[in-house]
C-alpha cells in the first residue's frame, strides 16, 4: 500500500462524515480517491472548505479538509480563531507541502500553521505512521477541541509501506455550548490551561516520536521529521542515533533536551524550513548552519551533512534556479487564448495576472504578465498600477477570491479592464468544475461584454476598454482541449 491509500483507509476507518477541499499538489488524487464511501466536495476556497468542516464538527459529525500549503493561507482565518474558540467532533486538516516547488507558487512550510494557530501538527515520515496519525489526530482534536493539521507531501504518498487497518465505532461529539459563558479572555485562558498542555503532554508521550539508541553508543545523533526520517533510516550507519518525530506541535522539547545531552553533535533533518532547528538552534546544526540545504532533503544532503558534523558551520552556496537551466512551460499549443493572448501582448500597459493557466504567458517567448501573486489576486493588482491596465483572471480565480476584488474595484471606483478567461475548469489542478459567474458579473458591471477570444478585432476592442473610466469586464468564453 502507499501514502495514500493509508490515509484514505485513515479517513474511513476514522468514521469520517464529510471532506471538503481545493484541489492542487500534491493532494488532488487524495480526494478523488475516496470515490463514494465518504461525501465529498471541492469547494470554492480553502476558508469555504473548512467553514463547512467546522460546521460539520458542531454537529458532532468528523470532517476532514484536503488543501495544498498555499491554501492553509487562505483558511488561517477560522483555523486561528477555532482553537480558542473550541470545536465538536474532530476536524482533520490535510496540507499538502511543495518541497523543491515542483507545481507551486512557493515553497512554504505548513508546520508553522500550528505555532500561529496554536493548534496540533503531525509529520508523518512512512505510511505506517501515515495510517496511525489519521486515527490519532481525530482523536487528539476532539480530546483538546481544536483542528489538527497533518503534513503530507508528494514523495510520502507515494511511499510504499504496510500498515493494519482497525476501525472503531465513533460516537458523536457535538460542540459543548458552555464555551459561550466565557469571554474571548476567558476561552483563551481556558485554553492554555486545559488543551494547551494537553497537546504538550502527548507530544512527550506519543509513540509516533520513534527514539532510536545506536548500537556502538557513538556520539553523533539526528533529529529528523516528515518523509525525510525514512532517508535517514535507509542511510545511517550504526553509530548513529535517529530521534524520528511525527508530532512538530508542540515540539516535545523534555524528549528532544533528553536526546541531545547523549550525544555531542546532533544533525537536524527536515523539509522545507528549520521549524524544528529554530527553536533548539544553539545545540543543533542543520540549515541555519548551513549542513542541510533549504527546500527538499535529499538522500546525498543527508550524507554530505553527516561527513560535515565535526564542522560548526558549512558554507553553502544558493544558485537561483533560472528559466533557462528549468526550460520554459509553454502555453498548450491549442489553447483558444492565444488570440487574445497576442493582442494583449501588443497592448502598452501594465498586465497583472493570475495563477492558472495564464501563469505561464509570464516567461518568454510570450512575456506578458508583470506580476502575479496568488490565486485571485489579479484584478487587485491591476488597481495598485498607476494607470488603467488589465487583470487576466480564470473563471475559477475568480470564483475562489477574485469576486471581492471586483467589488472592491467598483466601491472605490479603480480604474481596470477585467479579462476572465471562461473555460469553465479549473484546467491547472485536473479540470474540476467550475461555476458560471456570468450573471453575477453582468448584473453587477455595466460595462460588461462576452467576446470570443479569437476575435478579429480583439485589440480595438481592448483598446476602448482602455479608454473608458471605471471597470470593464471582457467575458472570454472557450473549451479547454484537455477537459
Amino acid at each position: 500500500m502507499n501514502g495514500l491509500e493509508a490515509i484514505v483507509s485513515g479517513i474511513i476507518d476514522s468514521g469520517v462524515k464529510k471532506v471538503t477541499g481545493v484541489p492542487g499538489y500534491p493532494i488532488t488524487d487524495l480526494m478523488e480517491a475516496l470515490g463514494d464511501i465518504i461525501k465529498h466536495e471541492w469547494s470554492i476556497n480553502e476558508k469555504v472548505a473548512l467553514e463547512i468542516a467546522l460546521g460539520s464538527s458542531v454537529c458532532g459529525q468528523r470532517c476532514a479538509v484536503i488543501t495544498k500549503h498555499v491554501g492553509m493561507n487562505i483558511l488561517s482565518d477560522p483555523l486561528v480563531t477555532s482553537a480558542i474558540h473550541t470545536i465538536g467532533a474532530g476536524v482533520v486538516i490535510f496540507a499538502g507541502d511543495d518541497p523543491g516547488i515542483e507545481k507551486s507558487q512557493n515553497e512554504q512550510d505548513s508546520r508553522f500553521y500550528g505555532s500561529i494557530a496554536e493548534v496540533p501538527v503531525f509529520d508523518p515520515g512512512t505510511t505506517e505512521n501515515a495510517y496511525i496519525c489519521v486515527k490519532e489526530a481525530f482523536m487528539l482534536s476532539e480530546k483538546v477541541r481544536t483542528p489538527v493539521i497533518i503534513r503530507l507531501t508528494n514523495r510520502l504518498l507515494k511511499s510504499n509501506g504496510d500498515f493494519v487497518r482497525k476501525s472503531e465505532q465513533i460516537q458523536s461529539k457535538p460542540i459543548d455550548k458552555k464555551i459561550w459563558h466565557l469571554t474571548m479572555l476567558g476561552k483563551h485562558q481556558r485554553f492554555h490551561v486545559e488543551s494547551f498542555p494537553h497537546m504538550c503532554k502527548y507530544a512527550e508521550t506519543s509513540i509516533l516520536n520513534l527514539y532510536k539508541i545506536n548500537e556502538k553508543k557513538g556520539d553523533i545523533g539526528i533529529i529528523s521529521s516528515g518523509f525525510p526520517s525514512s532517508l535517514v533510516d535507509s542511510i545511517i550507519p550504526d553509530n548513529i542515533s535517529h530521534l524520528s518525530l511525527t508530532i512538530v506541535n508542540p515540539l516535545p522539547i523534555d524528549l528532544i533536551d533528553r536526546f541531545i545531552k547523549k550525544h555531542s553533535r546532533v544533525l537536524v533533518v527536515e523539509e522545507t524550513e528549520p521549524v524544528i532547528e529554530k527553536q533548539v538552534s544553539k545545540r543543533v546544526f542543520g540549515k541555519l548552519t548551513g549542513h542541510m540545504p533549504y527546500g527538499i532533503a535529499e538522500e546525498e544532503d543527508i550524507k554530505r551533512a553527516i561527513g560535515n558534523i565535526n564542522i560548526d558551520t558549512v558554507k553553502r552556496d544558493i544558485v537561483p534556479q533560472t528559466i533557462e537551466k528549468r526550460g520554459t512551460r509553454p502555453m498548450c499549443e491549442d489553447c483558444p487564448y492565444m488570440p487574445l493572448y497576442f493582442a494583449i501582448k501588443e497592448l502598452d500597459v501594465p498586465v497583472a495576472g493570475d495563477l492558472g493557466c495564464s501563469i505561464m504567458t509570464s516567461s518568454p517567448p510570450l512575456s506578458i504578465i508583470d506580476a502575479a501573486f496568488s490565486l485571485g489576486s489579479s484584478i487587485s493588482t491591476a488597481c495598485g498600477f498607476n494607470r488603467k491596465g488589465i487583470a487576466i483572471i480564470g473563471d475559477y480565480g475568480l470564483a475562489h477570491s477574485g469576486i471581492p476584488a471586483m467589488i472592491n474595484a467598483v466601491h472605490n471606483e479603480h480604474e481596470v479592464v477585467v479579462v476572465v478567461l471562461q473555460n469553465e475548469v479549473a484546467a491547472m489542478t485536473g479540470g474540476q468544475e467550475v461555476p458560471d459567474l456570468t450573471g453575477l458579473v453582468s448584473n453587477y458591471i455595466k460595462d460588461t461584454v462576452i467576446l470570443n477570444p479569437d476575435e478579429k478585432n480583439i485589440r480595438n476592442i481592448l483598446n476602448e476598454k482602455l479608454k473608458k473610466n471605471g471597470v470593464s469586464v471582457i467575458l472570454a468564453p472557450a473549451k479547454c482541449p484537455r477537459y
